[in-house]
């Protein structure tokens, strides 16, 4: 470990160069004439006499330099941060050279330094012990989310400096913080090269035998990787140019700390993540065809692979919350290995690739209340042509919709909603410790229930084995977790006196020898005026209901009850048959071509038999389900999914027999079933599958299934059924 007097190195001192230039080169369009030089120029002369290195030997002028160099190249160039970060450590190390900071460089400044200043003193509390909590507190202390984005791009010069540091313990440390606290805020916020670089490195410092093993195997199987993805797009291209469209296909590996992500939570080695490379078809068609022509070729690629239905993703039909737009599947391949799939148009990709939607609230990370709001930040960030900090810095949080986030005595973090008491908090903690709570010390001062938490106030609840929850309680308690425990205590207090009053009445029977029906004790105790039984028996038990008068009145409704007469249930016969299964014949054309061995299924909803009015929809499974023109569903595939619908036709002749249902309604004749049963079953390549009869004051209904090849053997039938005696309708259904 390096002293803090220990003078740079020649490698520390090159760098401290290269970053000043790179600073001044970023900062020239920004800062007023010699301002960058001035401002660099006091950096240097103020740092003399104060400690080259903080207690860990990493060098404080050139952290500093790192991270606005860092800033201005990966972030944005702005004046008012990069000054902030520049004069950040010597307000912080020099005793009153804060006072002088808002008047020679501008309140913006001084109020950024001052936001830095707030977050940092939490930055290593709980981050590693809580980091969803705590990415929420610096949120919340952050009013400009300026100074996160600065805590983001610290953290990741600070994760460079630290490789192969002496203190493991620490470097461990700041990697765990890295990793769960910077990079998904760096996630959220679209700075995703950032969010991949500080994962990326928190791997290779926790566990740097997986790192260099994961880096190893990726170098070594680079041309087996690449040899694999030309033998499979082969015949995709194939395929997708005979149906006319016109694509490019490009493909990505995934980052190193992402496999390993993956190798842990599947169980598996490298050899068996389907996803480790992802192959991207990216269509050239107009606005109008996007999304069918999307689906088209999803279709086209089911029918080539074995698709995963369970790893389909539909980002076409209901793009993400940011924009993002694709449609992404995962097939077999050759040897048996998955491989994703992306199906997006041009302008699709030129949206995600140029970050305004790319993958922000991809995987793993949680929603909370910040998102939206940091999801408008991140599209300023990556959209606004010119000075997108200044725009950040008249955004601010809705302070009466903030969070608030309070610490235990043991350093653990809590997030409670706006305005929480110390009651939310107690409840926060355990519903005994809640419903125990008397009051609480917060920063040493003894204070009652009512209280409202402030950010980063350390609660120390006090409790008692006397204390209740009361109806007062629900006036003070603001979230609806503590509101809910406390209504159920409540509840579980008047259902203990409800039982004891239940007992008192049961024995007041049993002296009166009276055996008590529950559905006629329900009766009674409506007409006596009562909605909850539980409120029934709490008067019981508190004698504001006379046990005895209730059980006359029992008595009485007892001798007057009449019996209930059993209905009895209409004539019913069915046959059960199997339903219709998946098929690749060859008797539909699609778009007016015969595809050969494309998958369809006839949709149970309409059942539609060869000769029907049909069209197709292309499911998430890559199977065309045919409809009928008029199924009830129609309007809503129509209005919902167009681009998935394909125009088809049937082709060649009948072939398998299809199920169809028919609704007949007619008089209940003696005999008519029969007669029915027997059209049907003197009919050639027909068969009954299931009926269904209902009979109701000399009217039946009666639903048929019946297996038939093609339409015009369905019309025969249906004039020859209205001839039976007493059919008065027949219809499809």
């Amino acid at each position: 470990m390096q002293e803090p007097s220990t003078p740079l190195t020649f490698g520390e001192l090159r760098q401290t160069a290269e970053c000043i230039s790179e600073i001044k080169e970023a900062a020239a369009p920004r800062f007023d004439a010699g301002e960058a030089d001035r401002l660099l120029a006091l950096l240097r002369s103020e740092c003399r006499g104060l400690p080259t290195r903080d207690r860990h030997g990493i060098p404080f002028l050139l952290m500093t330099l790192r991270t606005a160099s860092l800033f201005a190249r990966s972030v944005e160039p702005d004046r008012n941060i990069l000054a902030s970060i520049l004069l950040f450590p010597l307000c912080r190390m020099k005793e009153g050279f804060a006072k002088g900071v808002a008047r020679e460089w501008g309140e913006d400044i001084a109020a950024l330094i001052d936001g830095i200043a707030e977050v940092m003193k939490f930055s290593t509390r709980a981050g590693v012990r809580n980091p969803d909590n705590f990415r929420g507190l610096l949120l919340s202390l952050a009013d400009d989310i300026r100074v996160i984005i600065v805590m983001i791009v610290h953290n990741v010069a600070l994760m460079r400096s630290i490789n192969r540091h002496p203190d493991t313990q620490w470097v461990c440390d700041v990697a765990f913080e890295a990793e769960y606290l910077y990079a998904q805020l760096a996630h959220r916020l679209g700075l995703y090269k950032l969010k991949s670089e500080l994962e990326d490195l928190a791997l290779k410092y926790t566990n740097r035998e997986i790192y260099t093993q994961i880096a190893r195997k990726l170098n070594e199987t680079k041309r087996d990787r690449d040899a694999y993805i030309a033998a499979f797009i082969a015949p995709v291209k194939e395929k997708l140019t005979a149906a006319g469209l016109r694509f490019t296909i490009k493909g990505r590996t995934k980052s190193i700390s992402s496999i390993w992500a993956k190798i842990k939570k599947q169980k598996v080695d490298m050899q068996h993540i389907y996803d480790l490379f992802a192959i991207r078809v990216i269509i050239d068609t107009p606005l109008e065809r996007e999304k069918r022509d999307c689906w088209l070729a999803y279709s086209i690629l089911a029918d080539m692979y074995t698709a995963n239905p369970a790893r389909m993703k539909d980002w076409i039909t209901i793009p993400k919350s940011n924009g993002y737009e694709s449609l992404h599947a995962t097939v077999m391949g050759p040897g048996s290995k998955w491989v994703e799939v992306q199906f997006r148009t041009k302008r699709m990709d030129l949206v995600a690739e140029k970050g305004l939607a790319a993958h922000w609230r991809y995987k793993g990370v949680k929603s909370d209340s910040t998102d939206q709001w940091m999801n408008n930040i991140r599209d300023i960030l990556e959209t606004a042509d010119s000075g997108p900090m200044q725009l950040m810095k008249d955004i601010r949080p809705d302070a009466a919709g903030k969070e608030v986030f309070a610490f235990t005595p043991k350093g653990d973090l809590l997030r409670l909603s706006p305005g929480a008491t110390v009651l939310d908090f107690a409840f926060a903690i355990h519903s005994k410790v809640g419903c125990r709570c008397t009051g609480a010390i917060i920063d040493g001062v003894h204070r009652k229930l009512t209280h409202r938490i402030a950010n980063g106030d350390t609660v120390e609840i006090i409790t008692s084995p006397s204390q209740s929850p009361s109806h007062d309680w629900l006036s003070i308690a603001v979230t609806s977790k503590a509101r809910n425990k406390i209504r159920q205590s409540l509840n579980e207090a008047k259902l203990h006196h409800a039982e004891l009053g239940k007992e008192m009445l049961e024995r007041r029977a049993k002296n009166r020898k009276l055996e008590i029906d529950e559905a006629v004790m329900m009766r009674v105790i409506k007409k006596t005026g009562y909605k909850y039984v539980n409120d029934f028996f709490a008067d019981i038990a508190d004698e504001k209901m006379d046990a005895g008068k209730f059980l006359s009145a029992y008595e009485s409704e007892t001798e007057t009850a009449d019996s209930q007469a059993a209905k009895v249930s209409a004539e019913e016969f069915r046959m059960n048959g199997d339903t219709g299964e998946e098929t690749n014949a060859e008797i539909l054309s699609v778009d007016g071509k015969t595809i050969k061995g494309l998958r369809y299924k006839l949709a149970k909803c309409c059942s539609p038999i060869f000769g029907d009015d049909v069209f197709g929809f292309i499911s998430s499974d890559g199977v065309i389900k045919v409809h009928h023109r008029n199924c009830p569903n129609a309007p809503n595939i129509r209005q919902r999914y167009p681009y998935r619908i394909v125009p088809v036709s049937w082709s060649g002749a009948p072939g398998q027999l299809m199920p169809v249902a028919l609704k007949v309604v007619g008089y209940d004749d003696i005999g008519i079933v029969t007669n029915i049963t027997s059209i049907i079953a003197k009919e050639s390549d027909m068969s009954l599958r299931n009926i269904s009869i209902d009979s109701h004051d000399g009217v039946f209904q009666g639903w048929l299934t019946i297996n038939v090849r093609d339409t015009a053997r369905l019309n025969s039938l249906i004039k020859k059924l209205r001839t039976v005696k007493g059919v008065k309708d027949i219809s499809r259904s």
